[in-house]
């Protein structure tokens, strides 16, 4: 630390909002001047005894302040808050066409093991002390720097022993520099309030001796980053994230586990539904687990659906969007499904995708997929992926592929994760539409052509997995949680279980002929091999001539032998 100047603490200033590429004003925070200067310093003085530099740096400061408060059957389980702060080194030795970071070929699976072993986020001082944090910098700093030259040594060596790469473009991207400043986002949940209420709405479960589990949870952060590179930027940004959660589960007379839940997403405290509205959903859940309960049992089936907008938004992103992210076009470990398809027709040409990451709300829903910059310092930009069922772009971060060199804002990732292209704000457009009950319809009327007794009709979606690589199956799982039989005779529609739908993407995608008028929004939570990123899909309801779908594993156990506490009656 010897010949190193001080910095004072600086009050951060609020600056107000403009354009993502920024106020003249550098951010006045302590944190970016402390991360500039060592930085500078850095960048000036480490070099390995060969002669090595880095080439590139940045840091990242992400500071999360958080509150979390639960309740089950109209008890707190969970009234906690904690704030913490974790720094984020890159860097990369080598130069823009070939560096540290580039894929080495071979290995377990096509997995690296030196990227995970450098994949650390570093915890660091809240207070406002500058020599405790540039400690912290400076060990991170020598600790990355070290496995980055190590790293490119390898590459070299990996080069040289390998067949020619498919694609040859460079390790990283040349962007402008941006400079931005916001002030801070502070919370503003009253625990107190917000325990009492929980609690009231969890204790309806009480009158529901078949509900095992239940549980209403509030989750809310606030999150500000700073962020600086050795090309310029410097860049202070935050939002907030706050989210219920409700759910029931119970377990039907043949093993089966079944649950049922509800979310709501908001990026203010105003946001946040009222007591009434808690109450009124919390008990849609318990009526469904329960009826859950006594439904049929899927079997196996392909043949016609619906899948409805949420369900869809959800569909969308598992079987297109994570085959859309840039990286995976050039890692020959990858499926690339869509590599080769740029300039053809992959959707309907009623069908076109957006990403927009720029956009905060859908009418008025908050989207949890919106930022101003990715984890690049990169502003998060609109991308049109598909136009008319035409393949046009990927999403892409600061690694470049063929025929596409530069970012358009999607390189995301949580603390201490490598940095990769990843979706925001996931938009689903027709010019093909009607009303849902005339889908519906057209539903019944694709079950006769094909002499089906039933199409099938999915509500919800609570989420999946699909895969990508060549070393596996690359299919998809999509997990339904509420899916009905609609019957081509006038029956009832019927309530079913046990559901999993199956597939490839290629054949799911020609298999959509209508969608409908309807576009809702799902709002969650997705992982991948950069950690878990707050995401948003948007999707009107789809009628697919053919989907596929399985039996759901189901558990052994029968359900509990004694009756529960709660049907107990008490005085």
């Amino acid at each position: 630390m010897k010949g190193r100047t001080i910095v004072a603490l600086v009050v951060l200033l609020s600056l107000p909002l403009s354009g993502m590429t920024a106020s003249a004003t550098t951010p006045k925070s302590m944190l970016i001047a402390v991360l500039s200067e060592e930085m500078d310093y850095s960048m000036e003085n480490l070099a390995m005894p060969d002669g090595t530099k880095p080439y590139f740096m940045s840091y990242t400061i992400t500071d999360t302040d958080r509150v979390s408060v639960g309740a089950e059957l109209g008890a707190l389980t969970d009234e906690d808050a904690n704030h913490n702060r974790l720094l984020d080194v890159d860097i990369r030795v080598g130069d823009y066409a070939l560096d540290s970071t580039h894929k080495i070929r071979g290995g377990f699976m096509g997995f690296d093991p030196s990227d995970f072993m450098m994949r650390r986020a570093t915890p660091i001082t809240l207070s406002g002390d500058p020599i405790a944090l540039k400690q912290a910098v400076w060990l991170a700093t020598d600790r990355k720097f070290k496995g980055a030259a190590k790293k490119f040594q390898r590459v070299q060596t990996n080069l040289k022993t390998k067949v020619d790469e498919e694609d040859k473009s460079d390790d990283f991207t040349k962007e402008t520099p941006a400079t931005f400043g916001e002030p801070e986002v502070k919370l503003g949940i009253d625990r107190e309030a917000w325990a009492k209420r929980l609690r009231d709405v969890s204790n309806m479960a009480r009158d529901f001796p078949l509900v095992y589990n239940s549980g209403v949870s509030l989750s809310a952060k606030a999150q500000n980053i700073y962020f600086v590179n050795n090309e310029g930027s410097k860049i202070q940004h935050g939002q907030k994230y706050l989210r219920i959660y409700m759910s029931a589960a119970t377990k039907a007379e043949d093993g089966m586990e079944l649950s049922q839940y509800r979310t709501f997403s908001a990026a203010t405290e105003d946001g946040l539904p009222s007591e009434e509205l808690l109450k009124k959903e919390f008990q849609k859940v318990i009526d469904k687990v329960l009826a859950l309960r006594e439904a049929p049992l899927v079997e196996p089936y392909s043949g016609p659906a619906i899948l409805m907008n949420r369900a869809s938004a959800v569909f969308f992103h598992e079987i297109f969007g994570h085959r859309i992210e840039g990286h995976r076009q050039k890692d020959v470990e990858e499926g690339q499904t869509f590599t080769k398809k740029v300039g053809k027709e992959i959707l309907p040409t009623f069908i076109s995708v957006l990403d927009d990451p720029t956009l905060p709300k859908f009418g008025d829903i908050d989207l949890r997929g919106y930022y101003k910059f990715d984890d690049e310092g990169v502003p998060a930009e609109k991308v049109t992926l598909v136009d008319n069922g035409v393949l046009k772009t990927f999403l892409m971060s600061r690694s470049p592929v063929q025929d596409f060199k530069n970012s358009n804002g999607h390189g995301r990732r949580s603390p201490g994760s490598k940095i990769v292209s990843r979706m925001g704000n996931t938009i689903i457009k027709s010019t093909k539409t009607t009303s849902f009950e005339n889908l519906r319809e057209m539903l019944i009327e694709e079950c006769k052509k094909q002499d089906k007794p039933y199409g099938l009709m999915f509500d919800d979606i609570t989420g999946g997995f699909t895969g990508t690589r060549r070393s596996g199956a690359q299919t998809f799982k999509v997990l339904p949680v509420v899916v009905y039989r609609v019957y081509a005779d006038g029956q009832p529609d019927e309530l079913i279980r046990g559901v999993d739908i199956v597939g490839t993407p290629l054949t799911s995608f020609s298999k959509i002929i209508y969608t409908g008028d309807d576009p809702d929004v799902f709002n969650g939570t997705c992982g991948a091999e950069s950690g878990s990123v707050p995401v948003s899909g948007v999707s009107p309801s789809i009628l697919v001539s053919e989907i596929e779908v399985e039996k759901r594993r189901r558990d052994q156990d029968k359900p509990p032998i004694l009756s529960p506490p709660i049907a107990m009656k008490t005085n």
